[in-house]
């Protein structure tokens, strides 16, 4: 654990059992007659350790590798080996564990490492409860509708985003450290971002050929297993892109939640590097044609507007040659974007028209999922249905027999009202509003480099926060670890200014 918190030297000692180790694969390879294609790889990667545990092995590292893992190793699309276990073996999976339990077992041998409070607690709690609460009054629901494993699935998750959020709680203790995780986020998806805009150009996605590198990632079809074909990646004529997210949408409020942070950057570093991360992130959310992005950029700069009037106001102008580049690099975005907002039938009526889905009918539009959600809430409104009981075909790869299949809702909202009633809700609100309300008041107290960090961190959540009225944002894994992220640096923030003070005004 000494060598895992980064200060004392370790010696040769991680070398040689990492070297120690690869001999013995090698060893049992020959044994066992294994697949060399398959252990190569492994050996490899521990030779690899061997040589770079000095940067991997400290927080800093182990945290950039999860960053790194979860941003250019799609969710759901890659699985390791095969594994008898009843869940995907997933890369983030199996990093998350393995970080998790390196931190669990520092908290009880080393005194340098220990739980820290975040200041969120209390709607951490309340959520947990409720979630938990409304599994158990509804198991007989649940279990009829046979969604225990998706409850459970669901439930597990969660549970690795509580401890990924303790996990960067407890091992950032510096502002570098900080800042160093935030730079990690920004150029990962700066990353994601320009291969975003490639795609939006070629049609390939380069993120759908990683398997090709090592033949210990299985590679699963999106077009398959999420519904991603051409005819539904379709808007006006272009190709909707997704890049290393699960779904368009997604990929459009990872890429805009990182925007803001990229101004911080910019601004307390002045290197211009990161006004070019910004520009990526900004056109690779527009390469989605999503109107989510946009609304997510619209929030962002009022957030910016109202906690930094005076230099937001000065930006205005930057708006028309933005335009234009817009215009001649990514063609017919602008017009696409336009057409989505403003459809020919009015955008009203196309959220609250109705049309035939399955063997039944089925409301389309998300405006005309509202009414029936609510009389749906109304039998149950203070625990829901069940958290995770609303399984829907395009979440779900492979549907088991006897699953009953719930409507796409498009509206995290409601969504939670349903599985978790107005207590989950409550908390979910009192989540946002109380980190947002921290990061507020250290803008308007500071008009230094804490000041200008607030306000992007502010700016980013508030974002997520109104994104979730249109799209089941909670249930896409990549966007809900960047939440947490996010809500861990809060969380750190905050804490280092208790500890240190706040910095000069600029």
């Amino acid at each position: 654990m000494r060598v895992l918190e980064g200060r004392l030297s370790p010696g040769p000692i991680v070398a040689c059992t990492l070297a120690t180790a690869a001999v013995a694969t090698l060893a049992f390879d020959l044994v066992v007659d294994a697949r060399p294609t398959v252990v190569a790889p492994l050996v490899l990667v521990l030779l690899l350790l061997g040589l770079t545990y000095k940067v991997l092995l400290p927080w800093q590292g182990l945290l950039t590798a999860v960053v790194a893992v979860i941003f250019f190793i799609p969710v759901k699309r890659y699985s390791l080996l095969p594994s008898a276990l009843p869940f995907s073996l997933e890369p983030y999976r199996v990093l998350i564990a393995l970080v998790a339990a390196a931190w669990l077992t520092s908290l009880l041998v080393d005194p340098r490492v220990r739980l820290r409070r975040s200041g969120l607690e209390p709607p951490m709690i309340l959520f947990g409860i409720a979630a938990l609460a409304s599994v158990g009054v509804n198991g007989g629901r649940i279990a009829e509708l046979g969604v225990s494993s998706a409850v459970v699935k669901t439930l597990t998750f969660w549970l690795s985003f509580f401890l990924l959020f303790y996990v960067v709680v407890s091992v950032v203790r510096s502002r570098s450290e900080l800042d160093a995780l935030i730079r990690a986020l920004v150029f990962c998806g700066t990353v994601v971002a320009a291969f975003a805009m490639v795609e939006s150009r070629t049609g390939f996605n380069v993120f759908n050929y990683l398997g090709r590198l090592t033949p210990a990632l299985h590679f699963h079809d999106p077009a398959v297993t999420a519904g991603l074909t051409a005819t539904y990646l379709d808007r006006s004529g272009l190709r909707r892109v997704y890049s290393s997210a699960a779904h368009p949408i997604e990929l459009a409020a990872i890429l805009t939640m990182l925007a803001p942070l990229a101004l911080y950057l910019l601004k307390s570093t002045k290197r211009k590097r990161w006004l070019v991360a910004f520009v990526l992130l900004a056109m690779g959310s527009l390469t989605t044609l999503s109107r989510t992005g946009v609304i997510m950029l619209v929030v962002i700069a009022l957030v910016f507007l109202w906690l930094r009037p005076e230099q937001t106001r000065r930006l205005w102008p930057a708006l028309v040659p933005a335009i234009c580049v817009i215009y001649f690099v990514l063609p017919n975005t602008l017009g696409s974007i336009y057409s989505a907002f403003f459809p020919k039938q009015g955008l009203v009526a196309q959220q609250t028209q109705r049309a035939a889905l399955g063997d039944g009918e089925a409301a389309d539009g998300r405006l005309a999922r509202v009414g029936p959600s609510i009389a749906e809430w109304s039998k149950r409104p203070l625990l829901g249905e069940g958290f995770g009981s609303r399984v829907t075909a395009v979440n779900e790869a492979i549907v088991p027999r006897g699953v009953t299949l719930s409507n796409i809702l498009d509206d995290q909202w409601l969504g939670s009202l349903l599985e978790t009633g107005i207590i989950g809700v409550v908390a979910l609100l009192w989540l946002f509003t109380r980190s947002i309300r921290r990061m507020t008041r250290i803008a308007r107290a500071d008009d230094g480099d804490d000041g200008w960090l607030a306000v992007a961190l502010a700016s980013s959540v508030y974002s997520f926060a109104i994104s979730m009225l249109t799209f089941d944002a909670l249930g896409f894994v990549q966007v809900t670890i960047l939440l947490f992220l996010l809500l861990a640096l809060m969380s750190v923030f905050v804490r280092l200014r208790k500890e240190s003070g706040p910095q000069s005004a600029g």
